[in-house]
């Protein structure tokens, strides 16, 4: 087969903005949503799985818990991977693993074997977000913004175009069967898409990038290790926030008696304006930058959950979540644009993978917390309080990095 010429291995010069570039980026958006397959699949085959296993629903929400585990250290480890070889080498490791994960995790006889299974998919699942972030971030300079954002849109997108096929496919043919099929997609689909992705970034991108990180550390008169900290700690915060109403709006619209299938359709409608908010996102950062789009995201993600306090009817709900999706979606997004602009190119893929990965712990613990203040009050009222403070801390966070950096005056340099 002969490779097309802007698909071959090595570049001859910088290819920023170049139509390889974009081809680079419809091929990473694709690899996003099929790869994150593996975030959503268990949240539908749940009750399912509870029910061959005869489990307690805690106990069957385990593999969840371990799916996310996976992939917020994959997101760290794959990152390296990305950084010391190539993001080809990162997502055909992925690919394998999403394939031996759902393969294991059709033929588990236990249920902690298939969350041993869960585990693995999680990690393979990882390469299609925080890697391929900090990859195509390698690949724009004026249009970074969008770029990062619109790869970001793969993991949105996945979860609006899968959910509904794996229902189907668990009620025809069994969980079982699905995860092994689901496992045989991902390899079939994913390992093709790596053709598009075999260039490496050119080394000269990489040493200019470290010239504006270089410049940006000392514009903002902090260390590299106390930069990475705040944006994790931002990640953890905002994501502590926005974990609940993404967790727990099915649960509180059953509390409020209109009924699950309600609240999942106002899940629906946050992932969807969610897309929306990010691809939106980008744009608006490649204009007035990545932290004061955070800060944006985070003061109206803030105003989003203060509106969930205020009113609970049913129209208000839909309204309220609809806006949540179109306020919070583009945040996350924005971590990796910021660790492109403070840190070197070459450090890229571990560092936007710890990012990510703090946004995740976040997820998680927010998920809990919110449960935890919903059994000790009896009600969501104090957990959506609780969010309001995460989010304080979050736009604290966005506000001190914008106000040291316009007071200081930094001259960065596109990576």
């Amino acid at each position: 087969m002969v490779t097309p010429k802007f698909l071959s291995q090595t570049p001859k010069t910088s290819e920023a903005e170049s139509a390889y570039a974009w081809a680079r980026l419809f091929a990473s958006v694709a690899v996003g949503t099929v790869g994150s397959v593996g975030l959503w699949s268990y949240v539908v085959a749940l009750p399912a799985v509870q029910a061959d296993f005869s489990v307690a629903r805690a106990d069957a929400s385990m593999p969840y818990t371990f799916t996310m585990a996976g992939f917020g250290v994959g997101a760290v480890l794959l990152g390296k991977v990305v950084d010391r070889f190539s993001l080809l080498t990162a997502v055909v490791f992925g690919a394998l693993l999403i394939g031996m994960g759902y393969t294991a995790a059709g033929l588990a006889p236990s249920l902690w074997l298939f969350a041993a299974a869960s585990v693995v998919i999680g990690f393979g699942s990882s390469v299609s977000f925080a890697p391929l972030m900090a990859d195509i971030s390698h690949w724009f300079t004026r249009r970074r913004g969008i770029a990062v954002t619109l790869v970001a849109c793969g993991n949105y997108i996945s979860g609006t175009i899968w959910p509904p096929v794996i229902a189907y496919s668990i009620e025809t043919n069994g969980w079982r069967s699905t995860h092994v099929a689901l496992g045989a997609i991902c390899l079939v689909t994913m390992l093709p898409l790596c053709l598009a992705l075999r260039r490496r970034v050119a080394a000269h991108a990489e040493n200019k990038g470290d010239v504006a990180a270089k410049s940006a550390e000392a514009s903002l008169g902090i260390s590299r290790r106390a930069l990475m900290m705040l944006i994790c700690i931002a990640g953890v915060s905002c994501c502590v926030a926005m974990s609940m109403p993404q967790v727990h709006i099915v649960a509180y619209c059953g509390d409020l008696g209109y009924g699950a299938a309600r609240g999942a359709e106002m899940l629906s409608m946050m992932l969807g304006f969610g897309i929306v908010s990010r691809a939106a996102s980008g744009f608006i950062a490649d204009r007035i930058g990545a932290v004061s789009t955070l800060l944006l995201g985070s003061g109206l993600q803030g105003v989003a959950l203060f509106l969930y306090i205020m009113f609970d009817g049913l129209t208000s709900l839909y309204i309220i979540s609809a806006l949540f999706g179109l306020f919070q979606g583009g945040i996350v997004p924005m971590y990796a644009i910021m660790v492109r602009q403070y840190f070197p190119a070459r450090e890229a893929g571990t560092r936007v993978g710890l990012a990510i990965f703090s946004t995740i712990v976040g997820m998680a613990l927010g998920g809990w917390l919110s449960g935890w203040i919903f059994d000790l009050t009896g009600s969501y009222h104090a957990a959506f309080l609780n969010g309001l403070a995460w989010n304080l801390l979050n736009v604290s966070i966005a506000a001190w990095l914008l106000f040291r950096t316009k007071t200081r005056n930094p001259r960065l340099v596109p990576a």
